[in-house]
């Protein structure tokens, strides 16, 4: 059985230097798993194919690590997108059958994102994009943001919405008041990451931004961000007070793709399962945040038929991306 991964993640030392600096900075003061954290994201050559071999994983499909290039301002996002994103190439033509790539993109300037996004889609290295969560507070229902949804939509570039912390207002406002390991962990991977993607998924939807552009594919992870478990009341925005086309779900259903990104969690798995289908569920590992041998046990674990254990594997991933 072939399998892909979808959530897998690199860094460039521009990106350490830079936006990635935290990240950095808390590997050289805490050795261990810090070290080898910063280790496994520079490292998309030999060593990460020897461990997805160990692992039993064909292909991953990398993306820049948060907080990507989403946080910076034009100038330095469009620098930082095409220093990554030739690091990212490179790496996929040295090892086309094991690696491809989503594109960064300087978000803070359409017009120049747009111009790296075709630029890189028609490498053949990248399969579709990577947004990092909101813009310095801007989400990708503000129509400034238009004109990449558009292109992507045209070259069927499918955009993964990676999870970041929220704007710094609502992170102090909900998550602070306690010791700053527990409000970073509160206000990012413990919970607030991931609500914050749910909310950025509705708010494109709210915004019409499948009703303009209805062929235009999203993929968020950690088995749908907690999204799944609040279908029915999504629906109580009904139609005719959102001025949709359809409800809500629909927009679930049809425009969101759904990854496992190390959430080997099977009651989690089971509710997104039930919600949108096996078409619209796709593997991941979320590497090196989490075990990639971990995760493939917890694939061949989940209740479901060989066929649809294939398609989530490798078929639906293929299938949306080319591959």
């Amino acid at each position: 059985m072939r399998i892909i991964t979808l959530e897998e993640h690199f860094a460039t030392p521009g990106f350490l230097d830079g936006p990635g600096q935290d990240l950095k900075n808390a590997a050289l003061k805490f050795e261990g798993r810090a070290t080898r954290l910063i280790e496994g994201l520079c490292d998309i050559g030999d060593k990460r194919i020897a461990a997805m071999d160990a692992a039993g994983i064909d292909m991953q499909v990398l993306s820049l690590t948060s907080p990507g290039t989403e946080q910076l301002d034009a100038a330095e996002a469009i620098a930082l997108a095409r220093e990554s994103n030739d690091a990212l190439e490179a790496a996929v033509k040295r090892n086309p059958k094991r690696f491809a790539g989503f594109a960064s993109l300087p978000t803070a300037a359409p017009d120049k994102a747009v111009q790296e996004l075709e630029r890189r889609m028609q490498s053949g290295a990248f399969k579709g994009v990577i947004i990092n969560g909101h813009n310095r507070g801007r989400y990708l229902d503000d129509r400034f943001f238009w004109p990449i949804l558009e292109c992507a939509e045209k070259l069927n570039a499918p955009i993964h919405i990676h999870p970041t912390k929220p704007p710094q207002p609502v992170f102090d406002a909900y998550y602070g008041g306690f010791s700053p390991l527990v409000s970073d962990m509160f206000g990012s991977p413990g919970w607030g990451w991931h609500i914050e993607t749910a909310v950025h998924v509705v708010r494109v939807i709210l915004g019409g931004t499948f009703d303009r552009f209805p062929k235009l594919q999203l993929v968020i992870g950690h088995l749908g961000e907690g999204l799944m478990s609040l279908f029915q009341r999504l629906d109580n925005m009904t139609p005719a007070m959102t001025k949709l086309k359809k409800p809500i779900t629909s927009y679930l259903r049809e425009n969101v793709h759904y990854t496992f990104s190390g959430f080997n969690f099977p009651a989690t798995f089971l509710d997104l399962l039930l919600e949108v289908g096996v078409e619209r569920i796709m593997f991941s590992a979320d590497h090196p945040y989490q075990s990639m041998t971990q995760a493939r046990a917890f694939l061949e674990q989940i209740p479901v038929s060989a066929a649809d254990r294939e398609r989530i594997a490798h078929g639906n991933a293929e299938k949306l991306f080319g591959l």
